[in-house]
């Protein structure tokens, strides 16, 4: 069941975080930053991660802390190229290859419900219309709730259930 809600996804009660980044993304605005910030050891980890593994773009990286949700990194956008700090934009097959990812990785991890943004439409520069659809076809047939925020309301839960 996909439901969109409007909030702060962090406060969501949701098992799983998921939220869109580029391959060693830098976590400087929006949600990644939030996310940084709340969980400073994730960062930590995921800049581990991108040194030993150079992910791919359409890949996924999940972090679990004390005390924290499941933190799904979605490798939604291209590296940042040499030259710059700041990441590549999002691609439309790149979404569909990590909400194949996602929905495997929510599988085998038994996440109970999902909560994820408006995937790739921030920094990523794609438009909610262009993937919006991706994220309905890929995840409605999965057996948990899916919270998707669609409006973000800073400090205030999202009526979830």
């Amino acid at each position: 069941m996909i439901k969109e809600v409007s909030g702060d996804i962090l406060l969501s009660k949701a098992g799983a975080i998921a939220h869109g980044v580029a391959p060693h993304d830098d976590f400087k605005q929006g949600l990644a930053l939030a996310l940084r910030e709340q969980w400073p050891a994730m960062y930590k980890d995921f800049r581990h991660y991108c040194q030993t593994y150079n992910p791919k773009p359409g890949t996924l990286w999940s972090w679990k802390g004390p005390a924290s949700p499941v933190i799904i990194n979605l490798f939604t956008q291209e590296p940042p190229d040499g030259h710059e700090s700041r990441p590549g934009k999002a691609t439309v097959p790149n979404i569909n290859h990590v909400l194949q990812a996602l929905k495997k990785e929510v599988q085998s991890q038994q996440v109970k419900s999902l909560a994820l943004p408006r995937l790739a439409t921030g920094v990523g520069g794609l438009t909610w219309e262009q993937v919006k659809p991706l994220i309905e076809s890929t995840l409605k047939d999965l057996p948990i709730p899916v919270y998707v925020y669609t409006t973000y309301k800073k400090g205030m839960a999202a009526a979830e259930g």
